[in-house]
């Protein structure tokens, strides 16, 4: 199996951006000069401005230049930060009915991100598909305890979590072949809707009477349709993250979803809010892209994230070494627009007070 480290760094060519000794933002000779990590704690924001500022200027007009002083400055800022705990456990559901939108790599992703920050994150694989329990490298073979058990035999869900191998702090709950067929059993069952909302529940007050450390972040990766499992996930949350293709199809979609949400809010699950919409798949270079992302800004001012997570191969290889981009290649474009969003996510649980 391939790793990130049997492979250069696309931003290392020629030696201007990226350094052998893994030191962030190692963009010239003379920059690599400066010590990394700075001794002192009380130094390294300004160690991290003297960084920041030996990054040469790049412009639209040099797209490849422009995108590694990006990266550099990301790697700047980012290498070896520790991200804010929110007050108590956020429980976020990725969701988006459209398929192909990036739900999946979104949630595993800013996951591995959230606890490669020194966070504790728990991630429930709701698909049938299992994706999100291959990227983080759990064991979903047939016969494995999984959200299905969860869900349909109401066994705890403390019984069918795993630790990621990968990234410390990272626990996943894998989803099954089982699965596909929990769309039809939970029609009939009581409490068809709030069942993993219970299970959920009941784990987090678990950990906290075994005086276990708390998690602080769960995602909740849905499938593309509103059915059921979905309708369960959207119970569960108390933040709805919508990641948003930047296409126009992906605009047309999400008026049906907010619509969806506003009768889980009405009916269901009333401390449901959309904290967060990320872009996907941006490319700056098509004036679509723009135009999406200018339109989603617009009518969602406060949630859009700053940050867009580009295409990248990087991304899209990372799960067929059963790993996220954040192991695969953390020094990526890819890698560092998701722990960027990261960041984002996890600052705005301190300067929002619309967030439950």
């Amino acid at each position: 199996m391939s790793t990130s480290t049997d492979r250069p760094d696309p931003s290392s060519d020629g030696g201007q951006w990226g350094g052998p000794d893994g030191a962030p933002g190692d963009v010239s000779r003379e920059t690599a000069q400066l010590e990394w990590p700075p001794s002192d704690r009380e130094d390294q924001e300004s160690h991290r401005d003297a960084l920041r500022d030996s990054v040469p200027e790049a412009d639209d007009s040099t797209p490849l230049a422009a995108q590694l002083a990006l990266d550099a400055r990301r790697r700047i800022e980012l290498d070896g930060r520790r991200f804010p705990k929110p007050q108590e456990t956020r429980i976020l559901t990725v969701a988006n009915q459209k398929g192909g939108v990036g739900k999946t790599t979104t949630t595993v992703n800013l996951a591995a991100g959230l606890a490669r920050a020194g966070l504790q994150v728990l991630v429930i694989d709701n698909d049938p598909q299992g994706n999100a329990s291959t990227a983080l490298g759990l064991e979903h073979r047939a016969g494995t305890p999984s959200i299905y058990e969860v869900l349909v035999e109401e066994e705890p869900l403390s019984s069918a979590v795993q630790a990621c191998p990968d990234v410390e702090g990272l626990w996943g709950v894998p989803a099954t072949i089982d699965l596909s067929g929990a769309e039809i059993e939970l029609v009939s069952l009581v409490s068809r809707e709030t069942r993993l909302r219970k299970a959920l529940d009941q784990f987090l007050e678990e950990r906290a009477e075994r005086g276990e450390e708390r998690i602080d972040y769960v995602f909740v990766d849905c499938p593309p349709s509103l059915g059921l499992l979905t309708v369960n996930a959207f119970v569960t949350g108390r933040e709805v993250l919508i990641p948003i293709q930047c296409e126009y199809y992906a605009l047309e979609g999400l008026s049906q979803l907010l619509k969806t949400i506003e009768l889980i809010k009405a009916h269901l699950n009333r401390d449901l809010v959309v904290s967060t919409i990320l872009l996907t798949m941006y490319d700056g270079r098509t004036n679509l892209a723009q135009q999406v992302a200018a339109e989603v800004r617009t009518h969602f001012p406060e949630q859009t994230l700053r940050t867009t997570v580009p295409r990248s191969v990087r991304i899209s290889e990372a799960p067929s070494y059963g790993q996220t981009v954040m192991t695969y290649d953390p020094g990526s474009t890819g890698a560092l627009a998701y722990l960027e969003a990261a960041r984002e996510i996890a600052e705005h649980a301190v300067q929002r007070a619309d967030l439950p």
